[in-house]
């Protein structure tokens, strides 16, 4: 147990670096954790209402998305000193970085499309249509395949994104308000957790997903990391047996 972290909502564990960083939603702070100590190394300031984060390995950069403030906060993962903010135009979802095209994608929930960011100018250089999505929240990125995985929360739909065409290829029903998506480039398998607590499974083949699930986890299971080690996949119930 960790104190001192109000509302975490976004972990990020970036090996190389022995550290995990957390959003501290409550304080609005981007946390940053020694994975060995579990000591709190280091705390900056973010927008408003932090949510997830994404590791930029060419600058080593953290992004952070601050949902309400429709921005990206981005900090050094070394020390958290800040590097830039990133504005988005409207309430954002998740962040995730494509090392292949060295370029952020936001999901951006009040426009319903995705937002293409240059990391290094901190532009907004393009954007993607959603045809089919109401308020784009969880994102995944296949880099190798091309491929973008995004959760739409407010009308229970996943959609498959090309990123070589910039299209949306395919939309399949998942369970009701997803939220966090974790993708195992090994196994090519897709996981969709949901507010309501029921975890779709997917697996890929070629550009295609095929379903196995969806089915009941836990109570408020809407959170996912995925080893790709071992392929396991971990969910943080907040509301099980005595309050762990």
């Amino acid at each position: 147990a960790i104190p001192a972290l109000a509302q975490v909502h976004g972990v990020l564990a970036v090996a190389p670096l022995n550290r995990v960083f957390a959003t501290a939603t409550g304080d609005n702070q981007i946390v940053a954790i020694d994975e060995t100590s579990g000591q709190v190394v280091g705390r900056a300031p973010t927008g408003d209402y932090p949510d997830g984060i994404a590791y930029d390995s060419r600058r080593n950069a953290i992004w952070t998305t601050n949902e309400r403030a429709g921005t990206e906060t981005v900090v050094d993962a070394g020390d958290l000193h800040p590097l830039g903010t990133v504005d988005a135009g409207s309430e954002v979802g998740n962040v995730g970085y494509d090392p292949v095209a060295d370029l952020m994608l936001v999901a951006v929930q009040g426009a319903n499309d995705l937002a293409v960011i240059d990391p290094a100018s901190m532009k907004v250089g393009d954007r993607i249509t959603l045809p089919g999505c109401d308020h784009p929240h969880g994102l995944a990125i296949d880099s190798t395949d091309r491929l973008a995985f995004v959760a739409c929360d407010h009308n229970d739909t996943l959609l498959t994104v090309d990123l070589t065409t910039r299209t949306v290829t395919a939309a399949t029903t998942v369970g009701q308000n997803p939220d966090v998506l974790a993708y195992d480039p090994g196994a090519h398998r897709l996981v969709v957790a949901a507010e309501s607590g029921i975890v779709a499974t997917f697996d890929l083949q070629g550009q295609t997903l095929t379903g196995a699930g969806p089915e009941f986890l836990a109570e408020d299971a809407h959170v996912v990391a995925v080893d790709p080690a071992t392929h396991r996949s971990y969910y943080p119930i907040p509301h099980d047996r005595d309050g762990h």
